[in-house]
């Protein structure tokens, strides 16, 4: 997977030193240096599941941690290892996922973070990357707000500063569905190219639905999206660098943002 590349000059504007802290490359003692200097952390989440018959299953996962390492290393904001099983149940029967339960995600975020209060830590960023996580990671936080009152938490995906609307997906419509499509197509060209395989792209015209279905009802493919033999790594090079900083931005005046006084 490719290292994240981020503007020295804005490294310097938003705290940063220009690489990211990796928690798990720190011994103990340089944990405890960490968390002197911020108390944020950035938890990835991310899946293990089906992405069509040209990508690798690790597409969620390595996304949302290429995005959480950029904005690590233009904020200063340490990086724990990315969660890398997801809500992924809706794929049905599609090969190669492994799913965990809504409650079991819920759980296994509750433990990590209770693990990190313990570290020291008091600002609490969920990077998802991958949909049906959100309703486990919005339980998760009301949960951790209800807990801690001197913890603050914030669940958001690696796109979700930058108007949806702006997103390139080649998919008009499936509200959550889009998936393994010309975006994240063109993502993986440029973090990871030997995870994908443009020789085997199979497209899927989206139609308009008021329900959500699993995957394997609504694709044989297990993609949503038109037009994926046009992903471009130049693409996705630009759409990398815009989720890093739009996010970074976002990360870098949040754990800044004084806290409320009850009024």
């Amino acid at each position: 997977m490719r290292e994240p590349e981020v503007s020295p000059e804005l490294a310097a504007e938003l705290g940063g030193s220009g690489a990211p802290v990796r928690w798990e490359r720190l011994t103990a003692p340089e944990t405890a240096e960490v968390v002197q200097a911020t108390d944020a952390v950035i938890i990835p989440v991310g899946a293990t599941e089906q992405h069509g018959q040209h990508m690798a299953l690790c597409v969620d996962t390595e996304v949302t941690t290429h995005v959480a390492l950029g904005v690590s290393a233009l904020t200063g904001v340490p990086v724990v290892p990315a969660l890398q099983y997801g809500v992924s149940g809706s794929h049905g029967g599609l090969p190669g996922t492994i799913a965990l339960r809504p409650e079991t995600m819920i759980a296994l975020v509750e433990d990590v973070i209770d693990s990190l209060y313990r570290c020291g830590f008091r600002q609490f960023i969920l990077l998802n990357g991958h949909t049906w996580n959100g309703g486990a990671l919005d339980v998760s936080a009301e949960k951790l707000r209800t807990r801690y009152d001197d913890a603050r938490v914030r669940y958001l995906a690696y796109v979700t500063m930058y108007p949806g609307s702006e997103v390139d997906g080649r998919v008009t419509y499936g509200r959550a569905l889009m998936h393994a499509n010309f975006f994240e197509t063109s993502l993986m060209l440029h973090i990871d190219p030997d995870a994908v395989h443009m020789e085997r792209v199979v497209s899927l015209t989206d139609v308009d639905s008021f329900w959500d279905y699993r995957t394997d009802q609504v694709s044989r493919s297990g993609v949503w999206g038109r037009e994926i033999d046009q992903a471009t790594a130049e693409h996705g090079a630009a759409e990398t660098a815009r989720c890093i900083e739009t996010t970074a931005r976002a990360v870098a005046a949040a754990v800044a943002e004084p806290w409320p006084q009850p009024r």
